[in-house]
């Protein structure tokens, strides 16, 4: 496992050992491995939305593409024995 390290402000630190205290993480280490696995996610996350809208922006879906899937719909309502 990669050893980081690095520097945070006091505040900073006090408030990851309140967590800490409050049994929100095991340690400052976890709380550390935890944040960086979110932001990583997150931009991962952000990455991938930007590459389905820009294919949406490029390519709209038509008509054609959801239409049948609006009709089938209505027709299963038109079906229900009310």
């Amino acid at each position: 496992m990669t050893q980081l390290v690095t520097r945070i402000d006091d505040d900073l630190a006090a408030q990851v050992d309140d967590l800490v205290a409050a049994g929100e993480f095991e340690s400052r280490s976890d709380a550390v491995r935890r944040g960086l696995t979110s932001l990583v996610d997150e931009h991962r996350r952000r990455r991938i939305g930007k590459v389905i809208v820009d294919g949406y922006l490029r390519h709209p879906q038509t008509e054609h593409d959801v239409g049948w899937s609006d009709a089938a719909t209505a027709a299963m309502i038109a079906d229900e024995p009310w």
